[in-house]
């Protein structure tokens, strides 16, 4: 059978072929992060399974349950249902805006009664899904044309501005960061991001009194001055600090965290539980997470190089970014080396919305590797 048969075939393939085409190096980094949330997440429920670990670990299931839809669907559903799924998601942020449930002093969720989902975690792969779809059969002059970035730049700043209103700073920079990656991985003229950054600096006087809230000021000048307001903003870095340095190399053990267990640690079991971990397992534990994060980062580059269609290609790296970009700002920000923005560590954090969003992006990727060999054509035949 030849080459062009095989990707004739790809349409028609049965699930054992698909899974003869799974990629286990992905998946199996994926379950190991997935088995030390668990882990954590038991240690910050102060070793019992409520009210943390086992609800995470009900949410998996689900997840696993995406994935595996995501992985095993045929690709062509995706491409024609990308645009579909990106209005999805930024009607549930606009809904967000006008009857989003308020929690922790910010409106960012969406009560539907038996549980509450987090519309602009979503909204991340619904939008490298659009611009994958958007940019994967433009030709190398349509890529350097500007007016062909017009429109990706407005998927991304209405719902950017819409989230930074919830307010929530943090995954509104993390989708400008996965847009502007994207275009760069496509081949962007270089002039338009220096011009984009010229242009972001001479407008931070306006983001930082017109845009900003108070509490979000506060905690940018305790970054810069970690002594200002140490019961105040820089409670929870302080504490993450300590709690941090305090692990040492092998860490003070399994459930014996003195910042965590006794809740001197704000937020253990979302934003700050990289933290806790340092702190049980001390800097090895902490390392043996990076490197399987940076697995999964060097295993979805090595996919998106592998794969021989443009829209694979693209959502494996911008996915790459996406999941990057987590745990990237989140360790950052538990050292004290970013501000604070509440961005969840991926995988890791107790909440159902990062991480349905990102098992369904873990399956995306599958899917792309799986079809690698497929010639795919923006009507998805």
């Amino acid at each position: 059978m030849t080459r062009q048969t095989r990707v004739s075939n790809a349409n028609m393939m049965s699930f054992s072929e698909k899974l003869s085409r799974f990629s286990w190096p992905l998946f199996v980094p994926m379950c190991l992060v997935l088995i030390i949330s668990v882990v954590m997440l038991y240690s910050a429920g102060g070793g019992a399974w409520h009210p943390f670990a086992l609800s995470q670990l009900m949410k998996i299931i689900v997840g696993f349950g995406v994935f595996s839809i995501a992985a095993f669907t045929n690709i062509k559903l995706w491409i024609k249902s990308a645009n579909i799924i990106y209005a999805i998601a930024l009607i549930l942020i606009i809904l967000v805006t006008f009857i989003g449930h308020t929690g922790m002093g910010a409106q960012r969720w969406l009560n539907l009664g038996f549980i509450h989902i987090q519309p602009s975690e979503m909204f991340k792969m619904a939008l490298v899904l659009a611009l994958a779809r958007y940019f994967a059969w433009m030709n190398s002059v349509d890529l350097t044309k500007f007016k062909n970035y017009i429109v990706p730049s407005l998927m991304m700043l209405f719902p950017f501005a819409l989230i930074v209103m919830q307010p929530d700073l943090g995954t509104a920079l993390s989708i400008a960061m996965i847009t502007v990656g994207m275009f760069y991985i496509i081949g962007a003229n270089k002039k338009w991001f220096i011009i984009g950054a010229i242009l972001a600096v001479m407008a931070a006087p306006v983001v930082w009194y017109g845009g900003l809230h108070q509490y979000q000021r506060e905690r940018i000048i305790t970054f810069i001055n970690p002594e200002h307001d140490a019961r105040g903003a820089g409670y929870q870095i302080n504490q993450a600090k300590i709690a941090f340095g305090s692990g040492g190399f092998f860490g003070k053990g399994y459930l014996n965290g003195s910042q965590s267990q006794q809740s001197f640690l704000p937020e253990k079991q979302t934003d700050f539980i990289f933290t806790m971990l340092g702190e049980e397992f001390g800097f090895l534990g902490a390392f043996l997470l990076l490197i399987l994060y940076s697995s999964i980062v060097a295993i979805l580059f090595w996919a998106a190089k592998t794969c021989r269609n443009r829209f694979g290609q693209l959502v494996c790296f911008g996915f790459m970014l996406n999941f990057f970009i987590y745990y990237f700002i989140n360790i950052s920000m538990v050292l004290g080396l970013v501000p604070t923005v509440g961005v969840p560590l991926p995988l890791m954090s107790f909440g159902g919305s990062s991480l349905l969003s990102l098992m369904f992006g873990f399956g995306l990727c599958e899917n792309a590797h799986i079809h690698k060999d497929q010639q795919l054509s923006a009507k998805g035949s």
